[in-house]
């Protein structure tokens, strides 16, 4: 073989024909996934009114959905190393396609937290399969950086995007039609993800050991379900056994993966400091973004009166923000330094946080949708960057694992968000003082949720329904302070600590041909 020929040959494997497509589709499903993460931010007043869920069940209903991605995401993503990350893509597809009919049409708020914890399941077989077919589509370093671009525009839009799509569905249909619209895009992504989209996976993979997969899920959950539970109710002997008990079953993952031959997840690759550093960063910018985009939409809709469409819109800047630094965040990253662009992208999160805590009820949208721009340029850079950090740091036959330590830094952060802000919020806001005259149901029913409020306000004298609401968002948006200033601490010092934890660190460059 000349060297023409040679040269010709490598570059056709590097620059695949049909990649583009293929990246078309899957970043699709990562679209529909993260809307989905965020979809239920506006609908949460119309579910309040139409299962009457409790305080707790509500945020059951916001979070449990993460949860279950976020404690299945590396069962799964070595789950796609080993049968293959296509059939594991397509057959999650179809089943969050099915799932989606079942959260559309529940009934009652426990069968809505069980629909939303299954869909968590098949919405954890796509993540990681999207962003491990990307790292073999693309062997470029620079189009793989531009293609985790376009995903992680993709993955961060979709948490801005959610609230306008939701808030049109939500001005012409019921509530259940936010799901609904999955089943199109979903049968979209099959049929052309059949065709286009071509099959990897690790040639030598090793048995999928179940054990893991239990000790990771079960551990995951526990976790997140006591930082819940402790913030919002504080301590409890059942908090301490969930708390205890997950921590010692993680604890016994991370000791089963160091002495498997053919690990879930390779714990030997947090030994490097850029890849924790990318880990860390990833999780807690996804924090602030889903905390910050949940709890807005509800202060939009309930606190300031606007429709849920309106609401959706005006939180559009987050979406411009993302996925226009997502798609610029790889050639900044190589221009200026890693470290450089992440810290400055957590450092902007944070800064809009700490913003929030001056918002009130008489706030202009200029001051709000400015907010809104910032974090989703934050996160843009930040969430892209660290996202090919992660993924350039192992091998191709490894890349579910690698994709599924993002993901589930991605979800686990959405998760956080919604439960450790959202908790805090709750917290705060059921201690309002209710009026007096009030009937004991009404109070009742409006310390569970605002919209709670807002909706036994409808049976009260307009004076009294007046009275109860202006002291409940009075009490909300004390909450919404409270949990955005401990939100920008936390994203400051992670700011910080990725400018030293990522020092050295730099992304792959063009592979140069013989």
């Amino acid at each position: 073989m000349t060297g023409i020929e040679q040269q010709a040959r490598t570059t056709d494997e590097l620059r695949r024909p049909g990649r583009w497509i293929a990246l078309a589709v899957l970043v699709l499903a990562v679209l529909l996934v993260a809307i989905d993460a965020t979809v239920l931010g506006l609908a949460t007043p119309f579910l309040s009114e139409d299962l009457e869920p409790t305080g707790t069940q509500l945020l059951w209903i916001g979070d449990v959905y993460s949860f279950v991605i976020a404690g299945l995401l590396v069962s799964m993503g070595s789950l796609g190393d080993r049968i293959g990350r296509k059939k594991l893509l397509l057959s999650g597809a179809t089943a969050f396609g099915a799932v989606s009919v079942l959260n559309a049409y529940a009934s009652s708020a426990e069968m809505m937290i069980l629909a939303r914890a299954l869909l968590g399941v098949a919405g954890a077989t796509l993540m990681p399969s999207t962003l491990a077919l990307i790292r073999n589509l693309f062997n470029d370093p620079r189009e793989r950086s531009f293609a985790i671009g376009i995903w992680g525009a993709m993955a961060s839009a979709g948490a801005a995007v959610g609230p306008v799509v939701g808030g049109f569905l939500l001005e012409h249909f019921w509530w259940g039609s936010v799901f609904l619209i999955n089943l199109p895009v979903m049968a979209v992504l099959v049929v052309v993800g059949i065709r286009m989209i071509p099959e990897s996976k690790n040639p030598a993979p090793g048995p999928w050991d179940l054990i893991s997969v239990a000790l990771s899920l079960v551990g995951m959950v526990g976790v997140v379900y006591t930082i819940k539970e402790l913030a919002a109710h504080g301590g409890s002997w059942e908090v301490a056994v969930a708390g205890v008990g997950g921590t010692v079953l993680l604890c016994w993952f991370v000791r089963r993966q160091l002495t498997l031959a053919d690990p879930l997840l390779d714990m030997r690759l947090f030994h490097h400091r850029g890849f924790s550093g990318a880990v860390l960063a990833d999780l807690l910018t996804i924090l602030g973004l889903s905390g910050l985009v949940f709890f807005l939409s509800q202060f939009l809709q309930l606190v300031q009166g606007r429709g849920p469409l309106e609401a959706g819109l005006a939180e559009l800047p987050a979406a411009v923000g993302a996925v226009t630094c997502g798609l610029i965040a790889g050639r900044a990253a190589r221009r200026f330094s890693v470290r450089l662009v992440v810290s400055a992208g957590l450092a902007a999160v944070g800064v809009s946080l700490a913003a929030v805590t001056l918002v009130h009820k008489e706030t202009g949208y200029p001051l709000i949708g400015l907010l809104l721009l910032v974090v989703g340029i934050g996160a843009g850079f930040a969430f892209t960057v660290t996202s090919d950090v992660i993924l350039s740091s192992v091998p191709k036959e490894h890349a579910g694992s690698a994709s599924a330590v993002s993901e589930t830094a991605y979800e686990l952060g959405a998760a956080l968000g919604i439960a450790l802000l959202g908790s805090i919020v709750t917290g705060v806001y059921q201690g309002f003082v209710t009026p007096p005259g009030v009937p004991a149901g009404a109070a009742a029913a409006a310390h569970d949720s605002l919209g709670g409020a807002v909706e036994a306000a409808h049976g009260l004298p307009a004076e009294q329904g007046h009275a109860l609401v202006s002291a409940a968002q009075e009490s909300f948006v004390d909450g919404l302070h409270i949990a955005a200033g401990i939100g920008a601490a936390v994203l400051l010092a992670t700011a910080v600590a990725a400018w030293f934890l990522l020092r050295g660190q730099a992304l792959e460059e063009e592979i140069e041909h013989p």
